[in-house]
């Protein structure tokens, strides 16, 4: 019994040995450039940003973050970490602007996502006065 535990470890280890370690996937240095209507970078807006699906996660045992708050810099500019390559869900919210919310492909090394936040829509009533 114990030499069939031993040759079982042995060949575990033996096949982890040859497989090698597990491919990393491709990352992409993603920019999200966020603007008015009328082209005007805004400041300080809330930038969400989802790794939804494509490559891997996994990273040889460790996770590899895949979500990121971030918030604009003055020139309406968010630097997002390095993600995996896919698709990716980018949420926008800033006051006085409709929320922005879509899924993108990115599957370059350098990518940079222009954003226009429009103005919110006027309320309407069903109960005029």
């Amino acid at each position: 019994m114990r030499n069939a535990t031993l040759l079982l470890a042995t060949l575990l280890v033996s096949s982890l040995l040859v497989a090698g370690p597990a491919p990393t996937p491709k990352m992409t240095n993603l920019v999200v450039l966020v603007t008015d209507d009328s082209g005007k970078p805004l400041e300080s807006v809330s930038v969400i940003v989802k790794f939804v699906e494509g490559r891997s996660k996994i990273k040889f045992g460790a996770r590899i973050r895949d979500e990121w708050d971030l918030k604009t810099d003055p020139n309406g500019k968010v630097k997002v970490p390095p993600i995996p390559q896919g698709k990716i869900l980018i949420q926008v919210i800033a006051h006085n602007y409709q929320t922005f919310g879509k899924t993108f492909d990115v599957e370059q090394d350098q990518q940079t996502i222009g954003i226009k936040l429009n103005p919110p829509q006027p309320q309407y009533t069903a109960h005029p006065k």
